[in-house]
């Protein structure tokens, strides 16, 4: 270890103050760059192809809040974080969206309540991952756009479980 912070020290690097490793360089705040973050997201954007039937199902079938409509857009409340359903202004805007997890606490009655309203899910909740303190399972679904939405729940073990 010395012979490395003594290499590191030649190269013209020192050591990090707050760990002391050697693998890479402390930067004191007058050399670091400015800091620059972002927020929160604050809106998510899915493209739709007609805005009355789009409303009809984010609304009506999967429950969400409409907010307000605008020209070609509505607004839903997901949680604090708005989500526009819009024509796309552009061919080169007209794609699927990203895949969009809405977290829930009971997947499976989720999946129960969704799948009786008509929500046609391609994939039935299932085990995705086995963490320390739970387990993740998903299910999938497709909008009336065919943009792929998912219910996912972190499903706490009992104590000593596995």
């Amino acid at each position: 270890m010395m012979k490395l912070r003594r290499l590191w020290t030649e190269a013209g690097g020192r050591p990090c103050r707050p760990c002391g490793q050697s693998q890479h360089t402390y930067m004191s705040p007058e050399t670091q760059p400015p800091q620059c973050g972002l927020g929160p997201i604050g809106q998510i954007a899915v493209n739709v192809h007609n805005l009355t039937q789009s409303v009809e199902f984010y609304r009506d079938k999967l429950g969400m809040k409409l907010l307000f409509s605008a020209g070609n857009m509505a607004f839903f409340d997901c949680d604090g974080i708005r989500l526009m359903l819009s024509l796309p202004e552009k061919p080169e805007f007209d794609h699927p969206s990203s895949i969009l997890y809405f977290k829930v606490d009971d997947i499976q009655r989720h999946f129960e309540v969704l799948s009786a309203r008509g929500v046609d899910f391609v994939a039935a909740p299932h085990l995705v991952a086995r963490m320390q303190a739970c387990d993740l399972w998903m299910g999938f679904f497709r909008d009336l756009d065919q943009n792929t939405l998912a219910l996912m729940s972190e499903v706490r073990r009992a104590p000593g479980g596995s």
